[in-house]
């Protein structure tokens, strides 16, 4: 039942997070679903959540409705598959959290510049951190 599982919000503008939150829905066997902040309703479904949040990372609302950002999110995602939670409690480690969230934070800054636009029409780049 979808509306049972944790709900992964990521940047359906985005090539790069498209593939991504793919990616991690296939590791965790479809145990989340995916939407997309910029389709319509989705911010409002959620509350405590803000489309500035949203632009800035992923999200992950969990069933009780605790929010997870960024490289938490992702960690938080991994735990969903009992192969690849043990591996996901490295976030947890002391010194490393920071790490992977100021990586996390570089990567989402650069997201367009690797992934490349899912939109076609130029509205992508009203997106896009200016240079």
């Amino acid at each position: 039942m979808d509306g049972a599982k944790p709900v992964l919000i990521y940047d359906g503008c985005c090539a790069f997070c498209v593939r991504e939150a793919n990616r991690l829905r296939r590791w965790v066997n479809d145990r989340i679903r995916l939407e997309s902040f910029r389709d319509p309703g989705v911010i409002e479904r959620h509350p405590g959540l803000a489309v500035e949040q949203c632009e800035q990372a992923l999200q992950l609302v969990g069933l009780d409705g605790h929010i997870a950002s960024g490289a938490a999110a992702v960690a938080r995602t991994l735990r969903l598959n009992p192969l690849l939670a043990p591996l996901s409690w490295i976030y947890d480690v002391p010194g490393l959290r920071r790490l992977f969230d100021a990586g996390y934070r570089m990567v989402a800054r650069n997201r367009f510049r690797i992934g490349g636009e899912v939109c076609r029409d130029g509205t992508c780049r009203i997106h896009q951190p200016r240079a």
